[in-house]
């Protein structure tokens, strides 16, 4: 089917007069509260996407990895090596290993205690709080204090939070949501194992 020339520019000019119209109301800058959750792949993966441009800006970046600890991940090998970078990781593995409630619990206090000298310090641009969304599902800390240290975040600071299951009020408070849908993976239907480069 042939598109016709004519109906083609006045489409183009029509969608360039809107996006131009809605970057000039755009006028508010601020740092975001950023999620990333669902049951797809993909919740780590763009947020450290966003840590790669923070880098390439040459800005500060702070990551505290839950959950994760006894799992070895590539992107805490890269992204720990560069000097503008602060990777940490909490846990010891994901809760069906380690079934003891009480120590996943002093764990995630470990974890949040470095996330929130991160966020309070004022020296980073971004701070990535990797699965905290599956600590706050479990509980092992407490929502409110969570949003009230995100409320009282420096102005321009961003802040990252993944994992499945995002607490409503996390996402009543957030100013950017995505939720990550799953439609196909290989290790449920082909049962694929997780791949390096891919998966961790």
């Amino acid at each position: 089917m042939k598109t016709d020339p004519a109906a083609h520019q006045r489409m183009t000019e029509r969608r360039k007069a809107g996006h131009e119209k809605k970057q000039a109301e755009a006028t508010v800058e601020k740092g975001l509260l950023m999620v990333n959750t669902g049951t797809g792949k993909g919740k780590s993966t763009a947020a450290f996407g966003m840590a790669v441009r923070v880098l390439g800006h040459g800005m500060k970046l702070g990551v505290v990895q839950f959950i994760k600890g006894a799992l070895h991940t590539a992107e805490r090998d890269f992204l720990g090596a560069v000097a503008t970078c602060d990777f940490v990781t909490m846990g010891d593995g994901y809760t069906w290993n380690t079934q003891d409630r009480s120590k996943d619990i002093a764990t995630a206090r470990k974890g949040w205690d470095e996330a929130r000298r991160m966020i309070e310090s004022g020296d980073y641009q971004m701070v990535i709080l990797d699965e905290l969304n599956t600590v706050l599902k479990y509980e092992y800390l407490p929502l409110d204090e969570v949003l009230s240290v995100f409320a009282a975040r420096p102005e321009m600071l961003h802040i990252v939070v993944t994992g499945r299951h995002a607490p409503e009020a996390l996402i009543e408070a957030a100013d950017l949501v995505t939720e990550m849908t799953l439609v196909k993976h290989p290790y449920r239907e082909q049962h694929v194992k997780a791949q390096r480069g891919v998966e961790f």
